[in-house]
């Protein structure tokens, strides 16, 4: 299987690989990854990638935390992912030792437990001494500590100390900076642009409660408002035509017995209950309906819970979060978010109910806690004015029945491109020749620069121009060096958008001498070709932009775009910052009751802030309409590029003046 990753997925990848290689970084390595942006599969490609191309006797051991099957989860997903993947667990290890180029996924648990009878003494002194075994055959160990922030005890450390791993990688959603180690921190909205987990979160969507008369009638309030917007999300998965079956999760204090049964009285009073099986519950003393909970069409419409659920749980079809309290202290978890966080199908629909998630709650402190954390907004719903709702603009869409360019255009372009640029032919020896002259470098030696000279402030080392630049080479090894033809490969990947190794492919057909193609440009040995891409990964990387983003005709082929009449949504959620105490209301937006709250810094620019200010102050403005970022309720554009990758733009504001001209800008 072909494991396509993200360009953030990539650069995670990239960034371990770098750092275990390097023998001057730190023995430990931190990743934050938020969750959902798959982590697993990060961690994966870099074991892959370790050992393809770097150390095939490489031993990995990961650790992952808690009670559950989580190192199962872990194991199945390598081998689903990876079918020739040498894997193991803790058993295989104790019968067998540690093997050259496995992976061995353990739960703590098992290990550190006193209480846990998985191991028995003898066994825990067999894994020392199979530990003893490996070292003395000269192998050596890269930990993996999935949720590393969960098992940080004495008994841990006497394990890791045992491996003695050349590099200790820690992954968490939830870690945080350690002078003593490297650390990585995957940006939370790069992985939101990649569609795996939601836009946003929603905090309170329709509440317009003022007043409740105790706790009980608070949370049948809540429960209200969550399972109308469960039923408004549940239409637009059918309009969709997916069988998806919306969740909403019911999460408590600890101390809540009597509250949770009075909340099952309300669902069962709604038509949901456990005989029907619309109703699960999830504790560590009762679970009803829980089998196949995860699954996207499950029956379940709401999930009974306290506090988070057992690591490593995942159900992507949960959209809404109900959090109730009570009149005692209470210190919820905040990761219990992430579970409502994730897409159902890696994948947004251009929809704000199914691209965000929703939070409901009375509790203050939470929710100020949920807001503090980013992504997170209190939100009202405006309705339209009267004088707008006839205005129509045409919007282009992507064209769905529009086939992707596949591997061997792309090949041809490329090849295409090259021949025209550097004026190649049939003769392999004059296309070196020309690619020379132009500034590519060809043999099997690497070259790179290094720096020397006096720098007398901190501030002349940034200066370029001030010491010496001189250069290096060595002979090429497809061995130590195939990470740094890996990267090469990467740069050129996000340029075109074309995975890795299928980019890594279209290069081998047109500069490698062993891979048949009747339109190959150079004849190179594969060290040549290894390399010819480490020498000259930024100048590929910026030929391949220029075909990308090429406008010559006979590449472009027309992207039809998909049209349709567009009105501004009636009705629509806005953003707005709760604590504001100096509030106007801007008359001349398109909306009733648009307010300055909906322009607050934390969600507005500067540029947008001052730019509705003079809209609002301006005699020839009739209105305006703040258009959002993406969406299919939201005017958009259609353009492409040479490679036929489709993208929507949508402009950030239509204005409607007096005399009738439109602007939209």
């Amino acid at each position: 299987m072909i494991l396509n990753l993200f360009d953030f997925q990539s650069d995670a990848k990239n960034y371990l690989l770098d750092k275990v290689n390097d023998p001057s970084s730190k023995q430990r390595i931190i990743v934050k990854s938020p969750t959902g942006s798959g982590k697993t599969v990060i961690l994966i490609s870099f074991i892959e990638d370790y050992l393809l191309y770097k150390d095939s006797n490489k031993i990995f051991i990961w650790l992952t935390p808690g009670k559950g099957d989580l190192e199962e989860q872990s194991k199945e997903k390598m081998e689903a992912i990876l079918p020739n993947a040498k894997t193991a667990n803790i058993s295989d290890a104790l019968l067998q030792g540690f093997k050259p180029g496995h992976t061995y996924f353990i739960n703590w648990e098992m290990i550190t437990n006193k209480t846990n009878n998985a191991l028995k003494d003898s066994e825990k002194k067999n894994l020392y001494e199979r530990i003893a075994e490996a070292h003395r055959e000269q192998y050596s160990f890269i930990t993996i500590i999935d949720e590393e922030h969960l098992n940080n005890t004495a008994k841990a450390d006497d394990v890791l100390t045992a491996f003695n791993a050349e590099k200790e990688i820690r992954v968490s959603a939830t870690t945080k900076k350690n002078p003593m180690a490297e650390y990585y921190e995957i940006p939370e909205e790069e992985v939101i642009n990649s569609g795996l987990i939601t836009k946003a979160l929603y905090i309170n969507p329709d509440i317009d409660i003022e007043q409740v008369d105790d706790l009980e009638s608070e949370a049948f309030y809540l429960l209200q408002k969550a399972d109308d917007k469960r039923k408004e999300i549940k239409n637009e998965y059918i309009k969709n035509n997916e069988d998806i079956n919306p969740l909403v999760i019911i999460q408590f204090p600890d101390m809540s017995t009597r509250m949770i049964e009075s909340v099952e009285e309300m669902l069962d009073g709604l038509g949901y209950n456990y005989k029907n099986k619309l109703v699960a519950k999830w504790l560590s003393e009762s679970q009803i309906n829980t089998y196949n909970l995860e699954e996207n069409n499950a029956q379940p419409n709401f999930l009974i819970m306290k506090q988070a659920i057992s690591t490593g749980w995942d159900c992507p079809r949960a959209k809404i979060l109900v959090k109730l309290r009570e009149n005692v202290s209470e210190n919820f978890e905040i990761q219990t978010l992430g579970r409502i966080r994730r897409m159902p199908k890696a994948k947004h629909y251009e929809n704000d109910l199914l691209d965000y998630c929703f939070l409901y709650t009375f509790d203050e402190k939470y929710k100020e806690r949920v807001l503090q954390g980013g992504n997170s907004y209190e939100v009202k719903r405006l309705f339209l004015k009267d004088k707008c709702k006839n205005f129509e603009l045409i919007k282009q869409v992507r064209n769905k029945d529009y086939n992707a360019i596949d591997e061997v255009l792309i090949r041809d372009r490329a090849h295409d491109y090259f021949v025209n640029k550097y004026k190649l032919g049939n003769v392999k020896e004059d296309n070196k020749k020309a690619m020379e002259a132009s500034g590519y470098i060809f043999g099997t030696l690497i070259y790179s620069t290094f720096r020397s000279g006096k720098f007398q402030q901190l501030k002349d080392i940034q200066n370029m121009k001030l010491g010496e630049h001189k250069q290096i080479s060595y002979e090429v090894s497809t061995t130590d060096h195939g990470i740094d033809c890996l990267h090469a490969v990467d740069m050129i990947k996000k340029v075109t958008g074309v995975p890795s190794k299928k980019m890594r492919a279209i290069l081998q057909y047109l500069f490698y001498t062993n891979m048949r193609y009747n339109k190959k440009l150079l004849n190179l040995s594969n060290r040549e070709w290894y390399a010819f891409m480490i020498n000259n990964a930024y100048k590929l990387r910026d030929d391949f932009q220029e075909l990308a983003a090429g406008t010559d005709k006979n590449y472009i082929e027309y992207l039809e775009a998909k049209t349709s009449v567009w009105k501004l949504p009636v009705e629509d959620f806005y953003k707005y910052a709760p604590y504001e105490t100096d509030i106007e209301v801007y008359e001349k937006n398109a909306y009733k009751d648009y307010t300055t709250a909906m322009t607050a810094s934390n969600f507005r620019s500067e540029p947008e802030q001052l730019f509705e200010n003079y809209l609002e102050n301006n005699d020839k403005v009739d209105w305006y309409y703040k258009n959002g970022d993406t969406g299919q309720q939201y005017l958009s554009v259609l353009y492409g590029n040479n490679l036929d990758k489709e993208y929507l733009f949508y402009p950030d504001y239509i204005v409607k003046m007096k005399n009738g001209d439109i602007w939209i800008i």
